[in-house]
């Protein structure tokens, strides 16, 4: 079998990278391409061309515009990598009869109620970035190709820039920090992204009715505030020296930014347990190992 994955060095492309080693050849690539291959999501035409060129049985796409608050003042580049580039991915496919795997966002909703949001819920984005995100869904459902689309949330990892890590960095820097309480989601590893997405695509291509959108999140709840604190739990268990002594909570409105961001998070994943007879554990079972790989313990 032959695997194309786009966006290697993300972090989960990175995890993708171990994750779909055992399948068969592997081409990872990055916007910088490899050999005459192009892996630039800003070039829709080469992407296709190198695509129909290789005939890989599998496309993973794990490469986005992720700058949420900069789409807001680029919309250009966030439509054309998000969107059309992710068109071209699915025509591509189309043409060499590949499976297409691509990775979206909990984004693409409006961000209200307290309920789980289910994959057949209205799509009604509150941003450009979740505009975006959700065009190009859609353009891959209109394709008519075989996809799995994984809709995720709150993604971390040792790898990369993550609020993890961030929170890691700052409490070993500051006595106070202020954090967010009022929007909700479940932290969610690269990690197990990767290993889930590797066991749906091997029983994806087995059968074919398998494909469709999936919410491919951790299971449980918790906010901003709740998710630092207990990352700060797990380091001071581990024996870590940080300087921080006080969390305060704060509304959303306290920390304004150009991208309105979703008070409501919540992806039910229900479905892809089902689906592909999976667990999907609590998000602090990933968080607690990489604390402890981020730390060195």
């Amino acid at each position: 079998m032959k695997v194309l994955l786009l966006g290697k060095n993300g972090q989960v492309g990175w995890e993708l990278q171990r994750a779909l080693a055992p399948l068969g050849e592997v081409i990872a690539l990055d916007r910088y391409g490899l050999n005459q291959w192009f892996g630039d999501l800003t070039q829709p035409d080469q992407i296709y061309q190198t695509i129909v060129e290789l005939s890989p049985d599998v496309v993973v796409n794990a490469s986005a515009y992720t700058a949420v608050d900069l789409a807001e003042s680029d919309q250009e580049t966030a439509d054309l990598v998000n969107h059309w580039a992710v068109k071209k991915i699915a025509e591509a496919c189309v043409q060499i009869g590949a499976l297409f795997v691509h990775y979206s966002t909990d984004y693409v909703f409006n961000g209200v109620g307290q309920i789980a949001f289910n994959e057949i819920d209205k799509v009604e984005p509150l941003n450009i970035y979740g505009k975006t995100k959700a065009l190009g869904e859609q353009a891959i459902q209109d394709s008519c190709c075989n996809y799995l689309i994984f809709r995720t949330s709150w993604v971390f990892a040792q790898r990369g820039k993550n609020f993890l890590k961030t929170m890691l960095t700052l409490a070993q820097q500051r006595e106070e920090l202020s954090i967010i309480d009022d929007q909700i989601g479940a932290p969610t590893s690269a990690e197990l992204i990767a290993d889930i997405s590797v066991h749906a695509i091997i029983q994806t291509l087995q059968d074919a009715t398998k494909v469709g959108i999936y919410h491919l999140v951790a299971s449980g709840e918790t906010s901003w505030f709740e998710y630092a604190n207990y990352v700060f739990e797990q380091a001071k268990s581990l024996g870590a020296e940080l300087a921080i002594q006080k969390v305060n909570p704060i509304p959303t409105t306290v920390y304004p930014t150009p991208a309105k961001r979703p008070h409501n998070s919540r992806l039910n994943n229900q479905k892809i347990q089902q689906a592909f007879q999976i667990g999907l554990p609590d998000w602090k079972v990933h968080v607690q190992r990489t604390v402890i790989e981020v730390l060195g313990k």
